[in-house]
């Protein structure tokens, strides 16, 4: 195999059966050029023997660290370290994927560009049919476009229609930007998370610090959004929705910007 176009990291804690399904997705990838790193925030022995049953086309390892509540930044952050391409692309262990995700990822990467995309959020019929036989990936986009028309179950079912650009519809996804970053849909350059130096380790609970807090950081140190929405185009499977409450990692976010602290003290390297 060719040196690896980029590196994708997966956010895993625990559930196998949704990992199953993501990594099911990856063997319909367009773009095969790729290496994989599953980022687990913690070590569960479910985890390892599930990983040591599964066949790869492509490089990979699994990192884990001892569970002492949720430190995903710091998974994160030792997924970069372990990393060997310069191009990073992040996702979660719930969000299956578009065909031609990572090809998209990949053709619109550039340095000095942090790519943005959405995912669509399945509808528990959906997920369960995903879950109970991973090859029905395939029939996902005529599931999608049921639910647009339709209006069952799934939400924002619009976030799911693929559009090449190079298509008769490719001028849709150019006029549909993003002005936010969501953790488990981009991509960025060794270079430009270094430069903030990682993801911030002082959040403790989750989402806050795993995008917003990147965003304003990136956009302080003179990166911009660019959007793979309808493009990077990933499944995410119905779950029961878990920690809401965002008051106190905004609290630590505003304190942070305040002070312009846009490079962070506890990421990559722990400055004093």
């Amino acid at each position: 195999m060719n040196k690896p176009l980029c590196t994708l990291i997966i956010s895993v804690y625990k559930n196998t059966r949704f990992l199953s399904c993501v990594l099911a997705s990856l063997r319909y990838q367009t773009e095969q050029q790729f290496e994989i790193i599953i980022s687990e925030d913690g070590d569960s022995k479910e985890m390892r023997e599930f990983l040591s049953e599964q066949t790869f086309g492509q490089p990979w390892q699994h990192l884990t660290q001892p569970d002492e509540g949720w430190r995903k930044n710091r998974a994160l952050n030792r997924a970069i370290l372990a990393a060997s391409t310069d191009h990073l692309i992040f996702i979660d262990g719930d969000c299956v994927l578009h065909p031609r995700f990572i090809e998209m990822h990949v053709r619109f990467f550039e340095p000095n560009r942090i790519l943005a995309g959405k995912r669509v959020m399945l509808s528990q019929r959906l997920s369960d049919r995903i879950i109970n036989c991973p090859d029905k990936i395939k029939s996902l986009q005529p599931a999608i476009y049921s639910a647009l028309v339709w209006h069952r179950g799934t939400e924002r079912p619009e976030e799911g229609i693929f559009l090449s650009p190079d298509g008769l519809l490719g001028f849709i996804p150019k006029k549909r930007k993003l002005t936010f970053l969501t953790g488990c849909n981009m991509s960025f350059s060794r270079k430009a998370i270094e430069h903030i130096n990682g993801f911030d380790e002082d959040y403790i609970l989750p989402a806050y610090g795993e995008d917003a807090d990147l965003l304003w950081r990136f956009r302080m140190a003179g990166y911009n959004l660019f959007s793979l929405r309808n493009m990077a185009v990933q499944y995410h499977l119905w779950h029961k929705k878990g920690w809401t409450d965002q008051s106190e990692n905004k609290a630590i976010g505003e304190a942070k910007k305040q002070r312009g602290e846009y490079i962070c003290k506890n990421g990559l390297k722990k400055l004093p």
